[in-house]
């Protein structure tokens, strides 16, 4: 008797989270959603903004700290290792921050972790902008410290944002509202590039009318922290708002396993777009899923979720090593944007005063103005043509079409590259240059640069959703960061400077056909729910009776609605969570 009344308590509870994440499945987009997506999306703002800045900061940072001096213009500049240290520091730090972050919200919930990585990247930028060097350390090792641990908050906001963005969304706008969050990177990368210009203009005449070279670089010097700095300013607007966001109902449910909040959380999102939080309240745990080291061994253990944590782990490896790849030879298409620039003296009289001063402006200049070209030309339209598409075409499709567009661009600007280098080809050529390299950027973003990001944010079940998802993506970043190092040892092969870049391109062309064979071993995930795409039965997901506890202090009250060893191995658990708390049943008050 006592069986069979647990028994239809636990089919209860199970229906009611069926019918509550039905709810959030088909809810109207609202302005909740905006929010969402506004919040989660300045994570990637600010990252992409970095991104963007450090690639002209290192070239400022050059000219200020730089060992490296160059014989025909008399100006300083990074050596090839200093460069790189600074350049991999960053996703070095985000391949930590994805696996860390992303485990810690699967197990201490999405909302007590969310809005510290961007506190993280708060104090990085602002510890950035203050290095400077002393007699036992090198500015170049501080810096890259920092960077270090700028990459940590960024790498934490991937899992998070992701699967916020995710857990909230109705499943028929699930994939548009994850690619709108996404594609704040192209709007971080634009607004870099318009900060840059203005900080560059803004200096022209002081830079042009230093008496000195040292009053020059100073000059420089105040640029590029002046830039770096500006980063952090979205960040703290959005502090606020990242830790007062509610956490996600299907955490509340499946991790916390309190039904009873969920449900209420979910009605008060749904009907007035807030939520209440209240201390005193009754928690309501049952019996479902627990993630544990058994249990994860078990689930990925079966091939038709191994080969998703697989599919979606080398789909962002084999795409980030060439994203990554392309991004170094960014420099190198801006020239061809503005190939004329002037030169400079080694003799610094004010005539090759003027001239160096001249250089140092036309360089700086010609990467802002140019990376605004190649945003508005490539990176942005790609990201939106994501958004306009995911939910009708589908992930998939949207993949397989940009790894395969992106292998034939490869192909072709590898096999071509020594007709369309910048230092050698007609104004002509450096045209076809710029619009298939314009062209590579759309298909990246509208293809699996998003995709990528997506679809493990979907694919597996809430208590390793945000795991997954940090694997995946800390497998984007380890492809990188081999990217980083491997092709900044590889491309002066041959003895020639950036000689070897056309062959590096093809083999960026190999990996696009990777990830397109990659491809075939994720779901499609569009207009499913969440549950439906995790591969676990849903109904009898909840096998047990409900605990009404009250939580007051420093005690747990729970009524005698199961047996004292019932009680005492929910009271493990919660010891178990670090609560620290004493459950007493009613028989014993």
């Amino acid at each position: 008797m006592e069986h069979r009344l647990q028994r239809s308590t636990a089919e209860a509870w199970d229906e009611r989270r069926r019918e509550k994440l039905k709810k959030v499945d088909d809810a109207k987009f609202s302005r909740f959603h905006v929010k969402i997506i506004i919040v989660a999306g300045i994570g990637f703002f600010t990252d992409a903004y970095d991104i963007f800045a450090i690639s002209i900061a290192s070239e400022m940072i050059g000219y200020t700290y730089g060992s490296l001096r160059d014989p025909n213009t008399g100006l300083f500049s990074l050596t090839p290792r200093q460069s790189l240290s600074i350049k991999v520091a960053t996703p070095v730090g985000t391949l930590v921050g994805q696996l860390l972050f992303g485990w810690l919200a699967d197990r201490v919930g999405r909302k007590r972790m969310y809005g510290i990585e961007l506190m993280i990247m708060i104090v990085a930028t602002f510890g950035q902008v203050v290095t400077s060097s002393a007699r036992s350390v090198s500015f170049i090792s501080t810096f890259a410290v920092w960077r270090f641990f700028l990459g940590v908050g960024i790498g934490g906001d991937y899992p998070l944002s992701a699967i916020i963005a995710s857990e909230f969304a109705a499943s028929k706008i699930r994939g548009r509202m994850m690619a709108a969050v996404f594609a704040a990177q192209g709007w971080g990368n634009l607004f870099g590039s318009i900060v840059s210009t203005i900080i560059v203009t803004a200096y022209k005449s002081k830079i042009e009318q230093a008496d000195n070279v040292e009053t020059t670089l100073a000059y420089v010097d105040s640029m590029w922290r002046l830039l770096i700095g500006l980063g952090c300013l979205p960040a703290c607007l959005a502090l606020y708002y990242r830790l007062t966001i509610p956490e996600t109902p299907r955490y509340t449910m499946d991790i916390a396993r309190n039904v009873e909040k969920a449900s209420n959380d979910i009605d008060d999102i749904l009907n007035s777009g807030s939520f209440n939080d209240d201390p005193d309240a009754i928690v309501q745990r049952v019996l479902a899923p627990r993630s544990s080291w058994e249990d994860f061994r078990a689930y990925f253990g079966q091939w038709k979720n191994a080969k998703i944590l697989l599919g979606t782990a080398y789909s962002w490896f084999a795409l980030d090593i060439a994203f990554y790849g392309l991004g170094l030879n960014s420099s190198i298409v801006l020239r061809a944007i503005y190939s004329d620039t002037p030169s400079a003296s080694s003799n610094f009289g004010r005539r090759a005063l003027d001239a160096a001063s001249g250089k140092i402006f036309s360089s700086l200049n010609a990467v802002s103005i140019g990376n605004i070209i190649l945003a508005l030309g490539g990176l942005l339209p790609g990201y939106y043509f994501t958004v306009a598409f995911i939910d009708t075409w589908g992930r998939k499709p949207i993949q397989l079409m940009g790894f395969a567009v992106l292998t034939i661009l490869f192909i072709i600007m590898g096999s071509l590259w020594e007709k369309l280098n910048p230092s050698s080809s007609t104004p002509a050529l450096r045209g076809v240059l710029i619009f298939l390299y314009c062209m590579a950027n759309f298909f990246q973003n509208f293809g699996p640069n998003t995709t990528t990001f997506i679809v493990p944010g979907e694919a597996f079940p809430t208590r390793y959703r945000s795991t997954g998802h940090g694997i995946a993506a800390a497998s984007g970043k380890l492809g990188a960061i081999i990217a980083q190092v491997a092709f900044a040892e590889m491309k002066d092969i041959g003895g020639k400077t950036d000689g070897f870049v056309g062959h590096l391109i093809q083999i960026c062309a190999f990996f696009m056909l990777t990830g397109f064979a990659s491809t075939f071993l994720i779901p499609e995930t569009k207009n499913r729910t969440l549950e439906e795409i995790s591969n676990e039965e849903q109904k009898n997901f909840i096998t047990g009776k409900a605990i009404p506890m009250r939580v007051h202090r420093n005690s747990w009250d729970a009524d005698d609605v199961l047996d004292n060893d019932s009680i005492r191995r929910y009271r493990d658990e919660g010891e178990e969570q670090g609560l620290g708390l004493e459950m007493r049943s009613s028989r014993d008050l």
